[in-house]
């Protein structure tokens, strides 16, 4: 199994990522500089990690969603290729348009990082299959920009169309209907503002987050 991890400037999780891959699945992970114009071969799983990309100036992953990897990260999502985005880069996700809604600023408008307890929304996905049915886990959420926000059309739509997969089961940041993680129609690119990386061994307080990175390179 191949995986990379997108780095940009400003990236603080690209190496945590590296290692709770590599410990959870066993795959070989290259990390890719967000300047490049071309992805390693072969890649199961692709994640954008979390931090402050550009410095989270002008807004949240704006700047990070114009990088030149971004053309290839788009082409290997249209192919199937699963891609997660965790923290910034689920907010890197939504500035490219590859999946709907925003991360607005937290509702107290103050940086949150803490362990969440989350509701495995849908248990039926190719990021989510290893849970076998267990219908709530733990991560850490670390963000001050974490508020997911979608009119309420979208909402509707996402919510009936199965792509809510993590739903806090105590909202931390005012988020609407208490979204942590949605998927796109597709089902093969996955947002999420908690951590896995930060959640992989016990050690951590929770291996929860391993079963995601094995979910995804399971399905591959």
């Amino acid at each position: 199994m191949k995986a990379a991890v997108i780095v940009f400037p400003g990236s603080n999780c690209d190496r945590d990522c590296k290692v709770a891959i590599e410990r959870s699945t066993g795959a070989k992970v290259d990390m890719v500089w967000h300047g490049e114009t071309a992805l390693p071969q072969g890649l199961d799983l692709i994640v954008l990690p979390g931090g402050f990309s550009y410095g989270d100036y002008l807004r949240c992953a704006a700047m990070a969603a114009l990088s030149p990897v971004m053309t290839e990260v788009r082409a290997a999502a249209e192919r199937g290729v699963a891609t997660v985005g965790i923290c910034n880069g689920f907010q890197v996700l939504t500035e490219s348009k590859m999946l709907p809604g925003a991360l607005l600023r937290n509702e107290k408008l103050k940086y949150v990082c803490k362990p969440v307890g989350l509701e495995v929304t849908n248990a039926q996905t190719r990021f989510t299959a290893a849970y076998n049915g267990r219908r709530e886990v733990e991560m850490t959420v670390g963000n001050g920009e974490g508020n997911f926000f979608a009119d309420e059309e979208t909402l509707d739509r996402i919510e009936g169309e199965g792509q809510v997969v993590f739903r806090y089961l105590d909202n931390p940041n005012g988020s609407s209907r208490a979204i942590a993680g949605i998927i796109n129609a597709k089902g093969n690119v996955l947002g999420l503002m908690p951590h896995p990386d930060r959640a992989f061994e016990e050690e951590l307080g929770s291996a929860d987050g391993a079963l995601l990175f094995q979910s995804a390179l399971a399905s591959a």
